[in-house]
């Protein structure tokens, strides 16, 4: 599925080939990730926007939120120097990490949803969700806030470690990027905030509540502590994946 767990693998085979095996020719293959970067991002915001369908809504976003991970991969290496390497990478596998648990929840409420026979391929068909279940509403809206970078979330982390790892570059070509990659960040914010106020603003289709059985609330419970909780505390995350990095620099 377009934003779960293949995601990681392709990002590891980014990290293996690119970082563990190329790491000499990061002048050469970080322009190219620098040039997808941009394009991910100018590409995947505005084409969600014009979405109507949900999944299709989320796919696109993820077009825009790679574009965040290969600025990562693309800010270790700066005039030939490795200092910001390990930051840099790590910044980008918290991304990845932290991005896809988010994605899984925000799927797997669509397909909750349509498990219980409630439609939900249009964004439309979320309408009123709050007033019919406001558990899935609310985990919903956790996921949408964190894929838009409101903090505490743990996609506004995910966010500023790579902002900071391109500033900390020290170099105004990649302050430039990050400047640029904060205002493709409000353009997603939009489509993201428009479907929670569908959810919670709009008046629902049918008044037919939503249950949901006590294994799916924990199961929905957890993802939204997951989402919430590295946000708040994101320190431990952050250090297993500087650690993984720093063993893959030194190998």
């Amino acid at each position: 599925m377009l934003g779960s767990a293949p995601e990681l693998a392709a990002f590891a085979i980014c990290i293996r080939l690119l970082v563990e095996g190329m790491i000499p020719l990061a002048i050469d293959w970080q322009q190219m990730l620098i040039v997808l970067a941009v394009a991910s991002l100018f590409i995947g915001n505005p084409a969600a926007i014009a979405q109507t369908n949900l999944k299709r809504m989320l796919a696109y976003s993820t077009i825009g939120q790679m574009g965040f991970v290969l600025l990562g991969l693309a800010s270790g290496v700066v005039n030939g120097n490795t200092l910001n390497a390990q930051d840099a990478y790590s910044a980008a596998m918290f991304y990845i990490i932290t991005y896809v648990m988010t994605a899984l929840a925000s799927f797997g409420i669509i397909l909750l949803l349509a498990r219980e026979g409630f439609e939900s391929d249009e964004i439309a068909d979320l309408a009123g969700l709050n007033q019919r279940s406001p558990l899935y509403a609310g985990i919903m809206a956790i996921c949408l806030f964190s894929l838009a970078g409101v903090p505490p979330l743990v996609g506004f982390y995910g966010k500023l470690v790579v902002l900071e790892a391109l500033v900390a570059s020290g170099s105004g070509f990649y302050v430039g990027l990050a400047i640029y990659a904060v205002m493709m960040s409000l353009v997603a914010a939009f489509y993201y905030l428009r479907v929670v106020k569908v959810m919670y603003f709009d008046a629902p289709i049918t008044a037919t509540t939503v249950a949901a059985p006590i294994d799916v609330r924990v199961v929905l419970t957890i993802n939204g502590a997951l989402v919430l909780i590295p946000g708040i505390l994101p320190g431990g995350l952050l250090t297993l994946c500087s650690q993984a990095i720093l063993k893959t620099l030194g190998s």
